[in-house]
């Protein structure tokens, strides 16, 4: 009786201790993005193989935007910050830029610049079409990008987006306002 009572309590734990290994979000959305390769603040190559075994957060920005995207990527800073303070380590930020023919290697750093971005892990991205942007925002992170015929403001979503290790999209949050740093942290923390 007293083996089997053991027997049963080993069990238990193993599950408890398996259960606690779990790397999901409840509800994840799981949607792929195709691997890319495009040029960061540096003028180097960065994509999906820098990427590859790190939870990244991914937004939408361009640095001629008078409205949405100072404050967004305040807050992206912001989130940077408390994700350094937490601890956390292997997790990627990615900014693609809008308005690539605008958004030049030297123009994104001066933009990231102005907001104490910390470059180690924060990429801004350009080197690709307007089309190529356009199409990946709305097939892949199901959200609009979409510069006009006239005028320099570009029309684009303003969330942000948690993706895992595989570089499937988890969940997305507002980047704009109230955003929810603990429970971007928490999930962060769950996929780690």
């Amino acid at each position: 009786m007293k083996v089997r009572a053991l027997g049963l309590i080993f069990i238990i734990g193993v599950l408890l201790l398996a259960g606690c290994g779990k790397k999901e979000i409840k509800g994840a959305l799981n949607w792929p993005v195709k691997d890319f390769s495009y040029t960061n603040q540096d003028g180097k190559s960065f994509g999906s193989k820098n990427l590859k075994g790190k939870v990244w957060v991914a937004d939408f920005v361009f640095t001629s935007c008078v409205d949405v995207c100072p404050p967004m990527t305040s807050n992206m800073a912001s989130l940077q910050k408390k994700i350094k303070e937490a601890g956390i380590k292997n997790v990627e930020f990615v900014s693609f830029s809008v308005d690539p023919t605008v958004d030049k290697p030297e123009t994104l750093k001066n933009y990231g610049g102005r907001f104490g971005v910390d470059f180690k892990n924060w990429n801004f991205l350009t080197g690709y079409s307007q089309e190529e942007i356009e199409t990946k925002a709305m097939k892949e992170f199901k959200t609009i990008v979409k510069k006009p015929q006239e005028g320099d403001q570009v029309i684009h979503g303003t969330d942000f987006f948690l993706l895992n290790q595989e570089g499937k999209i988890q969940k997305y949050y507002t980047g704009l306002q109230e955003i929810p740093y603990d429970k971007i942290v928490d999930d962060i923390k769950t996929l780690q």
